[in-house]
């Protein structure tokens, strides 16, 4: 069963990103009713929509939504971190009975002479040091029983300083004797040597878990060699949980605290999207993304300024601190900019910048979706722009050669027509003038004799741009067999190299390096791929055809009815060669099997 919801919901549902994220679901006076995560957003929150629910609850929750918004972060465990602080700030009605109110665990180092290392779902105002949150419990506690084998810190609850040692308020306990501790309440290791060890542990706690990985390898592999395989096997156990342990979340940060971040989309056109985010008591709890459409080439800093005013208006001008990748060009008394370069705020900066783009990306698919030639456009502009192009290439084709085993060359040939595959129109090109594997004088041919007909047959279809799968060589290979039927400057052609993707053009020694996101490198690597699919394709049925030809059609006296009857039989050369000679003469009588056999037998002799 599908539910009937507003268009305008509908089509937010339909363009949503496949990234993960957090989406919130309003009632229709703008009440927050639910908060999710998602691995893939649109996966996730389609699935409310296309079906009725086994969970009664859920289809009053479905049948209350009138409106939704979302907010994409790096990875899923950031969506659960987010998630998770925004049920705490807005108690969504169908989240509350559904979530307890404990908090992910942090992972602490107190502010000690000599500090402890341990788990807490609390976080205290007392100088301490906490990271996380971690929404993998095994891991943070994996993570802390391997520091406690590498490093012996104490796991006392005894106030020791200096005055308690001296006065003799400790003494030994079992973890000294197990080697766990080395025994810092009775004074037998420095404060120095202590702090050494803490150092240690917070470069791992922020994330540097190489020194932990490579001792748990040492240890996987001095196990194996003992033969030890179940105690290894426990190490790996170990290995795989530090391999997922996430240091700390940039969506939930101690560290960060009443702050609003301004990230930025500006592509050098006339439309910048402005992403803003507030993040209170170390949690992001609201994201809104501004549109502007320049009339008058503003720059970035006053858009950015005019952003700020807009915020400031619609939720109040209580800014304390305001995260930008550029100042804006107006004064705001009292509110300290910060421009960082690393850290937390870049790492926040970076998600509210993802945003941005992410409603970009949001406001073209709704553009395309009403008007589907809107995208074509765009892509076959992009690449018309990219490839310095004279006119739009709504007819491109693309060229790849091919042999088996450096004979039997082909030249395969691709039609893409207005950025899309068409079938109908794909050939395939037997090589017949060049001997043994000459990639370049076989693109030569191909495209002589390609074009050489289309000239006669379709002067009028004649493409745009040509790709030739291959670097400058095939490419001077293509401009010659142009330049041969006198179209060199009729069609653009370029050559697509196979290692690093580099675009190479006539006459440019130097190659031309796509933006890896570009919608004109998706299209040409499918017209690459496209041709290399086509001929192997080919490739394959012609070898399979090849084999059976080479084992029966070359025996003298094995004429094409007893070759039918045999592979009608027996299906393939392999199986006639495994049946005996009974069931083959029952088939063609004794003195063809004779023939057979007689073949079968000189050529294993001679292999």
């Amino acid at each position: 069963m599908k539910y009937d919801k507003p268009k305008e919901l509908t089509d937010k549902i339909a363009i949503l990103p496949t990234t993960p994220g957090v989406y919130t679901y309003y009632d229709d006076r703008g009440n927050v009713i639910y908060v999710g995560k998602a691995k893939n957003l649109k996966r996730r929150v389609s699935s409310y929509f296309n079906r009725t629910h086994d969970v009664v609850r859920t289809n009053l929750l479905v049948r209350a939504i009138a409106d939704m918004s979302y907010i994409v972060v790096p990875t899923e465990q950031d969506a659960l971190n987010l998630e998770n602080s925004m049920i705490k700030e807005y108690k969504p009605r169908y989240n509350v009975l559904l979530k307890d109110d404990k908090s992910y665990p942090w992972i602490v180092v107190t502010n000690e002479h000599f500090p402890r290392v341990f788990l807490t779902r609390q976080r205290l105002k007392d100088g301490s040091k906490y990271f996380g949150p971690y929404t993998d419990t095994a891991s943070a506690k994996a993570v802390l029983e391997l520091i406690r084998q590498l490093y012996p810190v104490r796991t006392c609850r005894h106030p020791i300083t200096p005055d308690w040692i001296d006065k003799g308020k400790g003494r030994l306990c079992l973890e000294y004797h197990l080697k766990k501790c080395e025994g810092c309440c009775v004074g037998k290791i420095t404060m120095q040597r202590y702090a050494g060890y803490i150092d240690r542990i917070r470069m791992i706690l922020r994330g540097d878990t190489a020194e932990l990985l490579s001792h748990l390898e040492n240890d996987m592999s001095t196990l194996a060699a003992n033969l030890k395989f179940e105690e290894a096997h426990e190490v790996k156990k170990r290995y795989d949980l530090v391999n997922r342990y996430e240091s700390k979340s940039v969506i939930v940060s101690q560290t960060l605290d009443q702050i609003d971040v301004f990230g930025i989309s500006d592509e050098g056109d006339n439309d910048v999207y402005i992403n803003h985010m507030h993040v209170r008591r170390g949690a992001v709890v609201r994201s809104l993304t501004l549109h502007y459409r320049r009339t008058l080439q503003e720059p970035t800093s006053q858009l950015l300024s005019l952003a700020i005013s807009e915020i400031a208006e619609r939720f109040g001008p209580n800014f304390d601190e305001v995260i930008v990748e550029e100042m804006p060009d107006a004064e705001f008394h009292g509110v300290g900019f910060t421009v960082p370069q690393r850290g937390d705020k870049a790492k926040l900066l970076a998600v509210s910048k993802q945003n941005a783009a992410q409603s970009r990306t949001d406001a073209i698919k709704r553009a395309e979706k009403l008007d589907p030639e809107q995208r074509v456009m765009r892509v076959l502009k992009k690449i018309q722009s990219d490839f310095r192009l004279p006119e739009l290439p709504r007819h491109i084709e693309c060229f790849d050669n091919s042999n088996i085993q450096g004979t039997d060359p082909v030249a395969s040939c691709v039609v893409f027509r207005n950025a899309k595959p068409a079938k109908k129109d794909y050939r395939i090109f037997n090589i017949q003038t060049v001997e043994g594997p000459d990639d370049f004088a076989s693109m030569k041919e191909a495209l002589t004799r390609r074009y050489t007909r289309m000239m006669q047959e379709a002067p009028d279809d004649l493409p745009q741009l040509i790709v030739v799968d291959g670097g400058k060589g095939q490419l001077s290979a293509a401009v010659e067999a142009l330049e041969s039927i006198g179209l060199r400057g009729t069609i653009s052609v370029v050559g697509i190299a196979k290692r690093l993707e580099e675009i190479y053009f006539p006459g440019d020694s130097y190659p031309l390096y796509i933006d890896k996101n570009s919608e004109t490198l998706r299209v040409v690597q499918h017209l690459r791929d496209e041709a290399h699919r086509f001929g192997i394709t080919h490739h394959r049925q012609r070898r399979s055809r090849g084999q059976i030809k080479s084992e029966l059609d070359s025996i003298a006296g094995i004429g094409p009815k007893t070759k039918e009857v045999l592979l009608k039989k027996f299906r393939s050369v392999a199986a006639i060669r495994q049946a005996s000679e009974a069931q083959i003469s029952e088939l063609i009588g004794p003195a063809k099997t004779g023939i057979l056999l007689r073949h079968f037998s000189d050529k294993q002799q001679s292999e």
